[in-house]
């Protein structure tokens, strides 16, 4: 068994308290806790938390109505029996407004007060039972949140484990990976910034970035890697990349690599519509990709290529304000634009020589 339920009893009258006492101790699992100082039975009640009071309203010191106030003050919710000689309507009411939860009449009718004193004990310990109930609950929701937000990081783990593998294998094949990847993941996240998305988005741009020409591992050596002009047919066979880097992508759930299939898809796409693979044009190409395209053809002009010297840093500028509007979403051309320097802090902190991706991809 547990503790037994607390009764305080606060009277003046010592009979009356005897009586009282009498009285609680034939309700099953209850000790009385008896006062003939209201003061005094008011101290020990906020000091023990009782299960429920039984007070007299007519009392030396403090009230009946002066004690439950002052009791409601620190437990609005346990139970309040007065006993009362008094049968005036606005005491009760008064009674009632300050929390007085039932009345009993003077002389006490013995069965009248087993049965109230009874049903009242039995409703306060609903009432603990469910708060009980309410802080273990949320315990439990607190240990499965916190369970989750592991998984979720363990998931973020993976995922940034697939990211890498995918770009190393890219890296492998084509040259214009390795630190192209990261500068652009990083000036994508630089735009994006300046177009004032979230916070959230700038972390998921950058983490999906680096995968926008992950399609090229299908590409043959000899386009992938010639040094000269590509044929028509040529060029054909590189645009397939689109497609294939959205077909690996797009297999998984992860939010991340969703988002990153949408980018390869579409990083190729124009704003005026004559991009492929699917000569979208304007808003109909998804925001990340609008943005990964200025990105990407800014380091690749400025980098060198097995087909290219690398273009100075005016001349790969003027290229990009000369095809705002057209190929280039104008809004994303003048992102880039903004605080310049720091796109060429980013050009500098990731140089093509000795890049690890896995280090510093999702920096």
């Amino acid at each position: 068994m547990g503790n037994p339920m607390k009764v305080a009893i606060i009277d003046d009258a010592q009979l009356n308290v005897t009586l009282l006492q009498h009285l609680v101790r034939k309700l099953a699992d209850c000790e009385p806790v008896c006062f003939t100082d209201s003061v005094a039975g008011l101290a020990w009640c906020l000091e023990n938390t009782p299960d429920l009071l039984v007070v007299d309203y007519m009392m030396p010191q403090l009230s009946g109505i002066d004690l439950t106030e002052k009791f409601r003050e620190r437990y609005p919710d346990i139970p309040v029996l007065m006993v009362t000689a008094n049968h005036e309507t606005e005491l009760r009411h008064q009674a009632l407004r300050i929390g007085v939860t039932d009345f009993l009449n003077k002389p006490l009718d013995n069965t009248e007060f087993l049965a109230r004193a009874k049903n009242m004990l039995a409703l306060h310990q609903s009432r603990k039972k469910l708060a009980d109930k309410a802080v273990w609950l949320k315990e439990e929701v607190d240990k499965a949140t916190a369970e989750i937000a592991a998984q979720n990081r363990e998931i973020a783990a993976r995922e940034r484990e697939t990211i890498f593998c995918l770009a190393k294998a890219a890296e492998y094949r084509d040259p214009e990976t390795g630190a192209h990847i990261l500068r652009m993941a990083h000036y994508s996240k630089h735009i994006a910034r300046y177009m004032g998305l979230p916070e959230e988005q700038l972390e998921l741009l950058l983490e999906a970035a680096p995968m926008h020409d992950v399609g090229k591992v299908g590409t043959p050596d000899m386009i992938l890697l010639k040094p000269g002009k590509l044929t028509e047919a040529e060029f054909s066979i590189m645009k397939q990349h689109a497609t294939i880097g959205y077909e690996i992508l797009n297999t998984s759930n992860s939010h991340v690599l969703k988002e990153a299939a949408s980018i390869a898809l579409n990083h190729h796409e124009k704003f005026d519509g004559t991009g492929y693979p699917g000569k979208k044009k304007g808003n109909e190409i998804p925001l990340f990709a609008r943005i990964v395209a200025v990105a990407d053809v800014f380091d690749a002009l400025t980098s060198e290529r097995p087909y290219k010297k690398p273009w100075s840093i005016e001349q790969a500028i003027q290229y990009l304000r000369d095809n705002s509007g057209s190929h280039f979403d104008p809004d994303c051309v003048d992102a880039f634009f903004s605080e310049f320097e720091e796109v060429l802090a980013i050009k500098n902190r990731f140089v093509d020589e000795q890049m690890d991706v896995r280090d510093r991809v999702l920096e």
